[in-house]
């Protein structure tokens, strides 16, 4: 089957390890089953396997992608849950299974003509979206899901800051909480993207560290080290920042006597459930939001988008179809 591979890691020059071309058909070990991909998105989590973040050298070549929806061994169409992990192992929640993986990181990912996943992670795809809609969802929107909807301790009404307009997740936190009724104030140093994000539904967007108005409910942070200060700046006393990446370090000033002075928290969030990726699903479904695609390409072609994604230069979802 026709395939994109991680073969090199190289931190310097990412793309210089992608090859793309024939591979062996996916094995399906007990309890697991093969899905015929129609739609894979590209994420930040690609680029960085390339790196060599999360990927080491000795599990290459690896056949990259965490999100896909497509046909199951039985016919129907469906969306794959990007998490492996058992929920025993985490209380009931599969993200905290020590052991937990996603794919393409332990076991071969999506972006190929088939992924061999367990059973268990396969969700129904609501005829309302289309391959490339639902293939979106898996990791970027199911993290903007579960920080909004799960972590962030807030009701509709709140106003939330997110940092880093233009992100997957950020874009996705616009949109989710925009339709869920939230009051969304992003941050970007482009002028562009501050543009765009109001186009999508932000209901105000600053220049990266610009004092606010008022200050926030919560911060929704993916950037870390850059815009970790302004951060805590800008929340009220008692209230919280979610954190689901670091893009820019991860070692900041903890600035703990604001912390404790103003009572405030701050809340990791990884991925989400299998069951919270159901309820996306519905919410999209129902509400009629859908994720922000920039552009769909043949998988052949993925070096294209890989590339786009590394510069910076789109803006919303990369979709690969096979």
């Amino acid at each position: 089957m026709f395939a994109v591979t991680a073969a090199r890691i190289d931190a310097e020059n990412p793309l210089s390890g992608l090859e793309t071309g024939e591979r062996p058909d996916p094995q399906t070990p007990a309890g697991w089953t093969t899905v015929t991909v129609k739609a894979a998105a590209l994420n930040h989590h690609d680029v960085w396997s390339l790196r060599g973040v999360g990927l080491p050298a000795d599990r290459l070549p690896m056949i990259l992608g965490c999100d896909a929806a497509g046909i199951d061994a039985d016919g129907n169409e469906v969306v794959v849950h990007a998490v492996l992990a058992d929920p025993d192992a985490g209380g009931g929640d599969e993200t905290l299974d020590p052991r937990r993986s996603l794919l393409s990181e332990r076991y071969d990912g999506t972006f190929a003509e088939q992924v061999a996943v367990p059973k268990r992670n396969l969700l129904p795809k609501p005829a309302a979206l289309t391959f490339e809609e639902a293939a979106c969802l898996p990791t970027a929107y199911l993290t903007a899901y579960r920080m909004l909807f799960d972590k962030a301790g807030v009701q509709p009404g709140a106003t939330v800051l997110v940092q880093g307009a233009g992100g997957g997740v950020a874009t996705a936190l616009v949109l989710l909480g925009r339709a869920a009724g939230y009051r969304m104030w992003v941050t970007s140093r482009s002028d562009a993207k501050r543009d765009a994000a109001v186009k999508l539904g932000a209901d105000q967007a600053f220049p990266t560290g610009a004092r606010l108005p008022e200050r926030v409910d919560v911060v929704m942070e993916t950037v870390g080290q850059a815009t970790w200060g302004h951060s805590l700046r800008s929340l009220r006393p008692g209230g919280r920042i979610v954190i689901s990446g670091a893009t820019s370090g991860e070692v900041p000033p903890a600035e703990l006597n604001r912390v404790f002075f103003t009572q405030l928290s701050i809340v990791g969030s990884t991925m989400g459930t299998r069951d919270q990726l159901g309820r996306l699903l519905r919410f999209c479904e129902q509400t009629g939001t859908r994720p922000l695609i920039d552009r769909v390409l043949p998988l052949a072609s993925a070096a294209e988008g890989f590339a786009a994604m590394i510069d910076g230069t789109q803006t919303g979802k990369i979709v690969f179809t096979p």
